[in-house]
């Protein structure tokens, strides 16, 4: 009980006099996970939506394959962006291994998947009678896809908030394609590990508080955005 205390008055500390390497760990912890989720948005809404509302030969597979990709382990993402940047990869090029760059990518990866599989359930699950009322009204093509998606934007709001949640606390792919370089690529998990490994349990407890508040507090801006929109409907 006694560690846990001085983690919780170590994370206070933490916070209240502003560590500047505790700030630089979580703003990057802040910028790649939320630019890794708007890229699997960018993703995997379009690609959810094709799987919803388009049929096609093979359809069930692809699927079965973005369903299991909800569950796809972080380090086996890391393995794969890590051999495709590195330097003797097909992207080795761009020299962007052990960069934010990097995990944004392994994040994105992670997240796509989640957020096409509940963009298609919730896209599946719209009233049959609500699409050929669209469909009898006239609409365009895109039109009739604007308003499913705005029908489903509660549902998306969660898909949003599941991507999110699955990177930012992410560790595998990140220590894998990171590195965990201090000031460059360490964020809040792998700085975590990283104490943990050296015996800070205390430290290690304040960065795992701060860790959570963050999430936390994204998810809540989420969440009474999606209330508010609920409410207002």
């Amino acid at each position: 009980m006694e560690m846990i205390w001085q983690g919780i008055l170590a994370a206070l500390r933490l916070l209240i006099t502003g560590d500047p390497e505790v700030m630089e760990i979580t703003l990057l912890t802040l910028r790649v996970s939320t630019i890794g989720t708007l890229i699997s948005l960018l993703i995997g809404i379009p690609f959810g939506t094709v799987l919803a509302l388009k049929a096609f030969p093979g359809r069930r597979v692809v699927l079965s394959i973005v369903n299991t990709g909800m569950g796809l382990p972080p380090v086996v993402v890391g393995l794969w962006v890590s051999i495709f940047l590195w330097r003797s990869g097909p992207f080795g090029f761009l020299n962007i291994m052990y960069t934010p760059m990097a995990i944004i990518i392994a994040q994105a990866i992670i997240a796509s998947p989640i957020v096409a599989a509940l963009t298609c359930a919730a896209l599946q699950q719209t009233n049959p009678k609500l699409r050929l009322q669209i469909k009898a009204l006239g609409a365009t093509r895109l039109q009739y896809v604007w308003l499913l998606l705005k029908e489903v934007r509660y549902s998306l709001l969660a898909a949003i908030i599941a991507g999110f949640g699955a990177i930012v606390s992410e560790i595998g792919a990140s220590m894998a394609v990171g590195g965990n370089i201090q000031g460059q690529t360490r964020v809040l998990t792998t700085a975590t590990v990283l104490e943990v490994s050296k015996g800070n349990f205390d430290i290690a407890i304040a960065l795992s508080i701060i860790l959570c508040l963050l999430a936390y507090g994204a998810t809540l801006c989420l969440t009474l955005l999606q209330q508010k929109q609920q409410g207002g409907a």
